[in-house]
């Protein structure tokens, strides 16, 4: 399964964006091989409809990482016990979390910290109506 880490700079850029509410981009990712980015997304953003997606469709990492961001403790556990723990970093960066942000700038992951202070942004700042919500 791909890591955060391995998708091309372009590609995190649209997953930014599609976070950011950008449907048209939302599709982009779906038509061009990333759905797993666009059902992240839309995780991301609360709905449980792309958490089963991902979960149905082989990326329990990221719907780990989804739950980890959320604070889950049963999330950052598999994510540990899998071996992801970039994705831990990145939840803790979502929160954020000091060290996590100094441990991505450290490693000159600018794309990534952006990411993540749009994920921080939309969850600081919405209420969540699972039901309006459709991957």
């Amino acid at each position: 399964m791909p890591d955060l880490l391995t998708y091309p700079p372009k590609i995190l850029l649209a997953f930014g964006e599609s976070i950011g509410g950008n449907n048209e981009i939302t599709g982009w990712l779906i038509q061009n091989g990333y759905p797993e980015l666009a059902a992240l997304s839309h995780a991301i953003q609360g709905s449980d409809e792309a958490f089963l997606w991902l979960m149905k469709n082989n990326f329990p990492e990221l719907a780990a990482l989804d739950s980890a961001i959320d604070e889950d403790p049963k999330a950052y556990e598999w994510l540990k016990n899998s071996n992801y723990l970039f994705h831990i970093v990145f939840a803790e960066c979502c929160r954020g979390k000091k060290e996590a942000i100094e441990w991505m700038m450290q490693r000159n992951l600018h794309a990534l910290i952006r990411i993540a202070q749009k994920i921080k942004h939309l969850r600081d700042s919405q209420t969540f109506d699972y039901h309006k919500l459709h991957f």
